[in-house]
């Protein structure tokens, strides 16, 4: 005959197997708190319980089926979603660019083709940043591109999701972030070498010859082991790096002498780079006509090569692929666009003083008479029209009617001084750029080491 409190104990363990198996995770969790409880409740009662050694001792031995609800446990599916990023390439279509994705869904592959704002996505410039989100049978579960907007300081997101009805797709317009990256390289060979080494974008690069252009001949002057240390502006959509902006401050260590520079203006968005001593380092002319460039042929007397005789070259010609950006070196009025014989394709330009250039062999022409420009600003692009052998872009510079070695002026054109009244807020603008060249130079010393 069982024993009444076995048997009351055998129809307990039943009935917690039975709800163990309905319940688990309930049962598992209750349990734990439970002994948690008695744990302490025991320990505050112990001094007032019987003697441990005066009780009876009863074994019960109850085999309790637990192990087939803890393998209907297991044998849930847990549904995954799986991230991936890329960008967009010139020949990509929705198949080819889903599939690098990690999406397998023809059902997206048709929406990506056909819905008018979907298809976005493949037109335009290539380049856009792009992730999605995929079930792990590959289905498109969201897509979220990102590129850069026609309007200043702004970018597109383009978003593709699944709703009750379909794939839907909308874009929104949102503001740049602007955020401050480090950047720092020893020279080996060229510039582009050393900031290729460090990831420094080309833009990045192309701004650092520039602002120091009147001191350092990118071409001639470099030494192995020069550096340079770089802060400029990252701009960023939802955390994702779309292009790289203005440089901050920049040093150069040129054959042992070290150039500073630091970007200042009272508004945020214009203004002029200068010395850390508040000197300018603004010229009043760019050094110049293109960003970065080979002279093909100088100023003076020169063996022409269209009409075979020596004649003398009132300009200098730089070497540059058709459609490489035109721009002007200084403030001014255009007073001609448009054909001038040999010259085919010409801009001319009025400046303060009694100053003109001249921009000539141009592909294409992207301002009109009358038109202000400001120093730096694109105007055209390179070519080979009129009385010309390859593309390349004939530059001229007249004082007051005369023609003058444009090399010559860059290099004795004057300084822009700083506003004294601005003194003030630009000491604090250069105080903090010191501190973060420095952080630069940090950076570069620690990847040597």
């Amino acid at each position: 005959m069982t024993h009444p409190f076995i048997a009351s104990l055998s129809r307990i363990a039943q009935a917690t197997s039975q709800s163990l198996a309905r319940h688990p995770r309930r049962i598992m969790g209750g349990l734990g708190v439970l002994l948690l409880g008695t744990g302490v409740t025991a320990f505050g009662i112990a001094p007032l319980a019987p003697d441990a050694a005066q009780l009876p001792v009863i074994q019960l031995v109850q085999t309790l089926d637990i192990v087939p609800a803890l393998g209907d446990l297991l044998a849930v599916p847990v549904p995954l979603t799986l991230f991936r990023s890329d960008t967009v390439r010139r020949e990509d279509t929705a198949q080819t660019l889903l599939q690098r994705l990690g999406v397998g869904d023809r059902e997206a592959e048709t929406f990506l083709r056909n819905d008018p704002t979907a298809r976005q996505l493949l037109t335009g410039r290539p380049g856009k940043l792009v992730s999605a989100e995929a079930s792990d049978r590959g289905g498109l579960q969201r897509l979220t591109a990102r590129w850069l907007s026609t309007e200043e300081g702004q970018f597109n997101r383009l978003v593709v999701e699944r709703a009750a009805t379909g794939l839907q797709a909308r874009i929104d317009i949102d503001s740049l972030e602007a955020s401050t990256k480090l950047s720092s390289g020893t020279i080996r060979s060229s510039l582009f070498a050393a900031s290729d080494a460090v990831n420094l974008p080309d833009s990045v690069a192309i701004q650092v010859a520039e602002i120091f252009a009147s001191d350092i001949d990118f071409r001639r002057d470099l030494r192995q082991g020069d550096r340079f240390s770089v802060v400029y502006e990252s701009l960023e959509a939802d955390g994702e790096t779309l292009r790289a902006g203005r440089v901050l401050s920049a040093e150069f260590v040129n054959n042992g002498t070290s150039h500073e520079a630091v970007w200042f203006g009272e508004d945020g968005r214009t203004g002029a780079f200068y010395g850390f001593d508040g000197q300018s380092s603004r010229l009043t002319f760019l050094s110049s006509p293109l960003e970065f460039s080979r002279v093909s042929s100088g100023y003076g007397m020169r063996f022409h090569p269209v009409l075979g005789r020596k004649r003398a070259h009132l300009g200098v010609d730089y070497a540059a692929p058709t459609g490489t950006p035109v721009r002007t070196i200084a403030d001014g009025v255009v007073s001609f666009a448009g054909w001038q014989r040999g010259y085919g394709n010409v801009i001319e330009i009025n400046h303060p003083g009694k100053k003109s250039t001249l921009f000539a062999h141009l592909s294409r022409i992207d301002v009109k008479k009358g038109a202000r420009v400001a120093q730096g600003e694109f105007i055209g692009a390179v070519g080979s029209t009129g009385m010309s052998t390859g593309p390349h872009l004939h530059f001229e510079f007249r004082d007051n009617g005369v023609h003058q070695d444009p090399l010559a002026i860059a290099r004795k054109s004057e300084n822009i001084p700083i506003s004294p009244a601005l003194r003030a807020k630009f000491d604090a603008v250069a105080q903090v750029q010191r501190r973060e060249l420095s952080a630069a130079a940090t950076l570069q010393q620690a990847s040597a080491e």
